[in-house]
């Protein structure tokens, strides 16, 4: 086996599954498309960081990041992007038509249950459509709602319009945004962890807001008996 083939190999290997310039590296445009995929669309990757892996790519579009010679296209990025979102969220729901709540009931993850408290609070409290597209942008609740979706008979017409809706706006609209900070700020590849961090903490506020909200919502009840 020759030594560039065996360096590629070891070093897709070592991959750090939660670090998005560290899966950038190893699988480039395509590895965008397989993570958003599998976080939108199959729940055991619901841990994956969709919203960081997305402005970071975006980011390195321009040239900048720490990874020496990784530079990506925006055009094919934007399409990896949206095809692995738009899809994944798809297959989850026809997960969940065939498999209904079966998917959900059997997880033992305390994040995935919450993410499946949220994502029905999410169905009843907007309506489908706006669910749909206000799901995509909060970690967790965006990998349960497309199954949780089917599971809870959503039209598939319905789901269908407003998930490629949310999809693209999504996954273009953070590419987008990753790719017009680094033009707009020489060197900004020495803030991409705060930024990162940033990006993550601003995604989870919804979920620790709706877990806060349960607690407190189980405790005056407690109180009440």
């Amino acid at each position: 086996m020759s030594t560039p083939l065996v360096h590629s190999l070891s070093s897709q290997l070592a991959v750090n599954v939660l670090d998005a310039q560290s899966l950038l590296a190893a699988f480039g445009v395509l590895g965008v498309g397989v993570v958003l995929f599998a976080e939108t669309g199959l729940l055991i990757g619901f841990f994956l960081p969709g919203d960081s892996l997305l402005f970071t790519a975006g980011l390195l579009c321009t040239g900048s990041g720490s990874a020496p010679g990784l530079h990506l296209s925006l055009g094919p990025l934007l399409v990896a992007a949206a095809v692995g979102a738009i899809a994944g969220a798809q297959c989850g729901y026809l997960l969940g038509r065939r498999a209904g709540n079966t998917l959900l009931t059997r997880g033992r993850s305390v994040r995935l249950a919450e993410g499946a408290r949220r994502a029905e609070e999410f169905l009843a409290r907007y309506g489908h459509g706006k669910a749909i597209v206000l799901a995509r942008f909060v970690p967790v609740v965006r990998t349960v709602l497309n199954p949780l979706a089917g599971a809870l008979g959503v039209p598939a017409r319905t789901f269908t319009l407003w998930q490629i809706a949310g999809g693209l706006l999504w996954s273009v609209g953070l590419t987008s945004a990753g790719y017009a900070l680094g033009s707009s700020i020489p060197d900004v590849d020495r803030y991409l962890l705060p930024v990162i961090a940033v990006i993550v903490a601003v995604s989870l506020i919804p979920l620790a807001a709706g877990l806060l909200r349960s607690r407190r919502t189980a405790r005056a009840a407690k109180e009440v008996r």
